[in-house]
């Protein structure tokens, strides 16, 4: 089912959104993990007042301390969060279940703690009333390193029968999983997202293109979207200022390195009236969700980023 370009889609944005030190009083990512950690009945107050505030209704849970353990240990159980929500106007769309978080997938004895990982992420989001789960593939490895590592045919098949399995797990709690095209991962480039999507089952494994990373990568968003329209369950909508043109160390502070080239919506090289009338003819089409890693006033950046979505669509 598309949506017609008239109707006004749901606004969502994903937690990291809200994970700018500043924005907390601190001075540094650091503190503001132990923080939020540590007091996460209070991390969520203030998250779900600025999320009203901006006038979005929806959230995608994330890594800690967005995280669902963080939900859990601030209300309780799964009901009671949903409760929560829906007493502000909100609700969950979906929660991503990050590859570095999960159980390598890149070694064939883990498929069952894979799988476990996704059936419980699953679980919670039935329970919240969410039908979307949202996964990443492995990280590539710095260019150079020896021994190489190639995103092959061999290694895309690999990939492609766990997420059959995890992707039918889940299922069976009425959830989709979706995959992210992350930056300097194995689904990152256009050819990675084509190959990947053909060794799947479109039953069983969706897409999630993020307009940013995919820009990042040196493709074109909109034609991944425009080809892979059928299977898209849901977007990140965000802006780039360039593609990425070094190579960066692919290690614990690859996310960091990939910072400078985001933006914020309409600041960037992304084309939203293209990327908007793509996501209109998506399985997808009714939520719009903005992502602006580390907000420094994500208030002010959620207001101006549906403002943007808004102006392509017109």
């Amino acid at each position: 089912m598309t949506q017609d370009d008239t109707t006004e889609p749901r606004f969502a944005t994903d937690i990291v959104t809200f994970y700018h030190p500043g924005f907390w009083g601190l001075d540094s990512a650091d503190a503001f993990r132990d923080w939020a950690v540590k007091n996460p009945d209070r991390f969520w107050e203030r998250v779900l007042d600025a999320l009203a505030e901006a006038g979005v209704s929806g959230i995608e849970l994330t890594f800690a301390p967005g995280d669902i353990d963080s939900a859990l240990r601030a209300f309780g159980d799964a009901p009671s969060f949903r409760r929560e929500l829906q007493a502000r106007g909100l609700s969950v769309v979906s929660a991503f279940m990050a590859a570095s978080a999960a159980p390598d997938w890149r070694h064939s004895e883990n498929l069952p703690a894979i799988v476990a990982e996704a059936e419980r992420h699953a679980a919670f989001l039935a329970d919240v009333g969410a039908e979307l789960l949202v996964a990443g593939l492995p990280m590539r490895t710095t260019f150079g390193t020896r021994p190489p590592f190639f995103v092959d045919a061999a290694y895309m098949t690999r990939m492609a029968d766990i997420a059959h399995v995890a992707g039918e797990a889940v299922a069976q709690h009425g959830v989709k999983l979706a995959f992210h095209t992350e930056s300097n991962s194995t689904l990152w480039y256009e050819r990675d997202i084509d190959l990947f999507m053909a060794l799947t089952d479109p039953r069983y494994v969706w897409l999630c293109p993020d307009s940013c990373h995919i820009a990042l990568g040196g493709g074109d968003p909109v034609a991944v979207a425009r080809r892979h329209a059928q299977r898209i369950a849901l977007a990140h909508w965000k802006d780039a200022v360039k593609p990425i043109d070094v190579e960066l160390t692919i290690d614990e502070t690859v996310f960091a390195q990939q910072q400078p080239y985001m933006t914020e919506l309409g600041t960037g090289i992304v084309d939203w009236r293209a990327w908007a009338d793509a996501m209109s003819r998506t399985p997808g089409a009714g939520i719009v969700l903005i992502e602006l890693d580390e907000a420094a006033d994500p208030v002010a950046a959620l207001r101006a980023g549906t403002a943007v979505v808004r102006e392509a669509r017109a």
